[in-house]
């Protein structure tokens, strides 16, 4: 305990040297949260949204994740702060009540998360090796468990970083192969558009893209890069850092997805041909592209698979953690419990689904379903003087942030109407 003591006492008294290269010490939280809206949902969401509507739902990604900067920007300043991630905050600040109905809801937007995460990698084990969905998910929880429970966060970011490099590397290979319409794709990516019978899928873009489980997540793992919280230029300056971090790994988010919905639209909508399962994507690029681009797809997606469970599962740790007023800790109990309630319930999900393309499609609507009670949840402790002090919300970040509530609230009104 004593030990534990110096070493926190030292942490605080470090205040770390700013210099031109140390921005590049902070960039990691972005792409940890980066990789949950490249994860294997977001492939279905949109193979599907390319494959049936060519380039008209790119505004979706494009405001997506203009959404996603602004309510990730403002979670990353609850956790530098405060201290605590939303989830902690939550059970802290509001009444008993509240906190349970938002973060038990969050637990199941996380399962569903890490459902599509595990399919999403024995997909790909399936189209790589022949290797049986089930099988090839029980393979992936098992890679994915080792991997949380016995590295470090910082050596977790690293494995996640690369996995985000293979990942963008692979599509900008595969966009090499195809003849996109660039006049059209950049009207597709400023032109609202929502042709009949997309509204499903412009919901599944919305929920792989603005992600309940990745607000809790960056506002937990942001506070690795805290030093001093005392020292207020040194908030300053990570907030400042935080920013670009965000903006950086988002950026990338958005060039990923918008690039296999480009992918999609040239090499089957085009062609006028349906896509209904992944494994029928990677096949049909074989006669459209070569074998090396269905090998780069099937290896691209693995990645993409294993990446986002993990962060997946940690993002369960730290909601479920949160509950009992406790930061993520894997070596904590309620933190290791969260993490094998989000990815063994996902697991046992997999085994009763029959069409894995239409469960990671329908998994992702689930989160947009959810997402109006965490953004709410989140407007409202970023807002509070109680909470947050000086750092609270001004007028015009809670504009923002209620505007973009009231857009996620209006699209699930759209799609409650549309199934009648």
């Amino acid at each position: 305990m004593f030990l534990d003591f110096i070493k926190d006492l030292r942490r605080r008294d470090h205040k770390p040297r700013f210099g031109g290269l140390d921005i590049l010490k902070y960039i990691g939280p972005g792409l940890l949260v980066t990789v949950g809206f490249i994860d294997p949902g977001n492939w279905a969401s949109n193979i599907a949204a390319g494959s049936e509507f060519g380039y008209e739902l790119l505004w979706m990604v494009t405001l997506s994740t203009i959404m996603l900067i602004i309510l990730q920007h403002n979670v990353a300043h609850l956790g530098i702060a405060t201290g605590l991630c939303l989830s902690e905050a939550a059970n802290i600040h509001t009444p008993r009540l509240v906190s349970r109905i938002v973060l038990i809801s969050a637990m199941g937007a996380s399962i569903s998360t890490s459902l599509a995460e595990i399919l999403g990698a024995a997909v790909a084990l399936n189209m790589l090796f022949d290797i049986p969905i089930p099988a090839g998910a029980i393979m992936a929880f098992i890679l994915v468990m080792i991997m949380l429970f016995t590295n470090s966060y910082q050596k977790i970011e690293k494995f996640i970083i690369a996995f985000v490099s293979i990942i963008g590397l692979s599509f900008l290979y595969e966009l090499t192969l195809v003849d996109i319409n660039w006049v059209q794709a950049g009207i597709g990516w400023v032109k609202p558009s929502i042709p009949q019978g997309s509204m499903i899928i412009v919901m599944s873009v919305l929920g792989a893209v603005v992600m309940p489980h990745n607000l809790f997540l960056h506002s937990e793992i942001i506070q690795s890069r805290q030093w001093n919280l005392e020292d207020e230029k040194v908030i300053m300056r990570q907030m400042d850092y935080e920013l670009f971090d965000t903006l950086f790994s988002m950026v990338i988010g958005w060039a990923i997805n918008s690039a296999i919905i480009l992918l999609a639209a040239t090499a089957f909508f085009i062609h006028r041909t349906p896509v209904n399962e992944l494994q029928q994507a990677e096949s049909i690029l074989k006669p459209l592209l070569g074998n090396n681009a269905a090998i780069v797809f099937g290896i691209a997606l693995l990645f993409a698979g294993i990446a986002s469970t993990i962060t997946s599962g940690m993002a369960g740790g730290s909601i479920f953690a949160g509950i009992f007023g406790e930061p993520y800790d894997i070596h904590d109990s309620h933190s290791r419990l969260g993490v094998l309630i989000s990815l063994v319930l996902a697991l046992l999900l997999i085994f009763v689904i029959s069409n894995p393309y239409q469960g990671l499609i329908i998994s992702q609507m689930i989160l947009s379903i959810q997402l109006p009670f965490t953004i709410f949840l989140q407007i409202y402790l970023t807002s509070s003087k109680k909470v947050m002090g000086k750092y609270v919300n001004t007028t015009s970040t809670k504009a923002m942030l209620l505007v973009v509530g009231a857009i996620v609230v209006f699209l699930n009104i759209k799609l409650l109407f549309s199934f009648f």
